[in-house]
């Protein structure tokens, strides 16, 4: 694996689970394979999960971690091309990732979406420029537009806890949320689900449909209750409208998810990416209760970092 920033990075989607199964089983079985190297986490956004697990899993392989929260410790950064630099940046991005690349030998890189310009969000404005001035293979420890390693515990999560003979219905159903949120685990989610074995349907209200070049020919139902019935996984995630950028139109039906919903399905399995908004997106009963397997979710981010990196050490070391 020469990068990781969505599924098309990966060959072959079940063996990389198959993989990801094995390292949870022994997660200090390669801890030569790192050594003498280094990664770079770089965090321009917050983050609990995203940075334990990848802190975790790189110390399992061995790796030397090396982390910035760039966006409280760094200079300001410049992202523009042919910027005049007099002003409050005082770092260009080019400089910066070329710095990176003489002391990192991975450099893993977490961006959101800054919902003001969708262009600026769909074209990766950040991402692809650790892409472009990289000499190193990059991570995405979440993008503007994906959340690759999210979706690659989630998948391990859905296989790990499907032991039943027909193919398991998975929902994304959109949740309520305060304030503007990102498409990108919505995103993400959607892309790896089309290379599993499910039957995937997503739920949102009308003016909350995902960007097409993701979801492709994925069922798209308004109404959450139809989209719901005899569902096996339930994935609530909250995001805001693609097509008016950024926008939260108004829902005047009740989105969150509660126990008396989930008597609509088959006994459906509950995961969401965390952090979450208790009693908004989903209530006390499900989030604690025995369908939820959230926490086993959070657990897996651990596996999907420690199987990625370990792919992309194999890379390195082939050399």
């Amino acid at each position: 694996m020469k990068k990781f920033t969505s599924v098309s990075d990966v060959k072959n989607l079940q063996e990389i689970i198959k993989k990801a199964l094995q390292i949870k089983e022994n997660p200090h079985s390669e801890t030569e394979k790192g050594k003498g190297k280094t990664i770079g986490l770089v965090f321009l956004n917050s983050s609990l999960r995203t940075r334990l697990s990848s802190q975790i899993a790189a110390q399992n392989l061995g790796l030397n971690v090396l982390t910035l929260n760039a966006a409280q410790e760094a200079w300001n950064l410049e992202f523009a091309d042919g910027a005049v630099m007099n002003g409050d940046t005082v770092e260009h991005i080019k400089d910066a990732i070329e710095v990176l690349n003489q002391y990192c030998d991975i450099i893993a890189v977490r961006c959101f979406a800054g919902m003001k310009s969708k262009e600026d969000d769909v074209n990766e404005s950040i991402l692809s420029q650790f892409e472009q001035h990289a000499k190193v293979p990059v991570v995405s420890l979440e993008s503007a537009t994906r959340h690759p390693l999210q979706s690659l515990a989630d998948c391990i999560t859905i296989i790990e806890n499907w032991k039943k003979d027909h193919k398991p219905k998975v929902v994304l159903t959109w949740a309520p949320h305060i304030k503007p949120i990102a498409q990108a685990v919505g995103n993400s989610f959607a892309e790896w689900m089309q290379e599993m074995d499910v039957d995937f349907v997503i739920a949102n209200p009308e003016g909350y449909d995902l960007d097409k070049s993701f979801t492709k020919d994925t069922k798209v139902i308004h109404n959450q209750d139809e989209a719901l019935k005899d569902a096996d996984f339930i994935y609530v995630k909250n995001w805001s409208s693609f097509d008016e950028y950024a926008a939260m139109p108004e829902v005047k039906e009740n989105w969150m998810l509660t126990r008396e919903k989930l008597e609509n399905t088959n006994a459906a399995k509950v995961m969401h990416c965390l952090p979450v908004r208790r009693n908004v997106e989903l209530s006390d009963e499900v989030m604690d209760g025995e369908n939820s397997i959230i926490y086993q979710q959070a657990k897996n981010r651990i596996f999907s970092a420690q199987t990625v990196f370990s792919e992309i050490l194999d890379e390195i070391n082939s050399k």
